[in-house]
């Protein structure tokens, strides 16, 4: 019996992974570095390079890559003062699981960011844990987002799904002993899915293995 489900957030709930990615692309082109999607599909958010290391390996100078972050971070800061879009059916799949199954969100995103992100849709008070990446001293693809989810809910994995639209969030849950669900998006659908319990559409496609568990 599935007791509890456990969110990812950026690029499954909302879509803050577009969001983040076309900023990213427009600060970089403005020192002449080019990325696109396939490539920061794989490299960022596949492969968990960060963005320093991916400049840097673009050749842009050391010296400038640090102003250019905290531009680009900024601005993505301001833009999370308006409204995020949520993903396809995701505000029906949570409202049918809420109080059927228990919730709990474990996301890379720091806290103040996750709050920004949901202010306009009230979706945060169907969750009854939320893990964040300021919360943790390693982040996915460690096991160890996860656990402290499990941990703070009192549930096993064995009656636990997680949720994920990344290879790298993929292979936390699996660490942590869980059954994981990918949804891939636009961005990440370039990644493998190899270890996947099942790949799904959208996040409706949780529903039946619930019912099923």
């Amino acid at each position: 019996m599935v007791e509890a489900i456990l969110w990812d957030n950026d690029g499954l709930l909302v879509d803050s992974e577009t969001v983040f990615f076309e900023m990213t692309r427009r600060f970089f082109a403005d020192v002449g570095l080019r990325i696109d999607e396939e490539f920061w599909g794989i490299e960022y958010l596949g492969n968990a390079r960060h963005s320093a290391e991916i400049a840097l390996d673009l050749g842009l100078a050391p010296k400038l890559i640090r102003p250019l972050l905290d531009r680009r971070n900024e601005a993505f800061v301001e833009r999370l003062q308006h409204p995020v879009p949520l993903m396809p059916k995701v505000r029906e799949t949570i409202e049918v699981l809420s109080g059927k199954v228990r919730l709990g969100l474990v996301t890379g995103s720091w806290r103040d960011k996750v709050m920004l992100m949901h202010v306009a849709h009230g979706l945060l008070d169907h969750f009854e844990v939320i893990v964040t990446g300021d919360e943790v001293e390693q982040p996915k693809p460690h096991p160890e987002p996860y656990l402290k989810a499990m941990a703070q809910l009192g549930v096993e994995p064995e009656r636990c799904l997680a949720v994920e639209d990344s290879r790298r969030g993929m292979d936390s849950a699996v660490a942590a002993g869980l059954r994981c669900i990918a949804v891939p998006n636009a961005l990440t659908r370039v990644q493998r899915f190899d270890r996947a319990h099942a790949v799904e559409a959208d996040v409706s496609g949780v529903l039946k293995h619930v019912n099923a568990g």
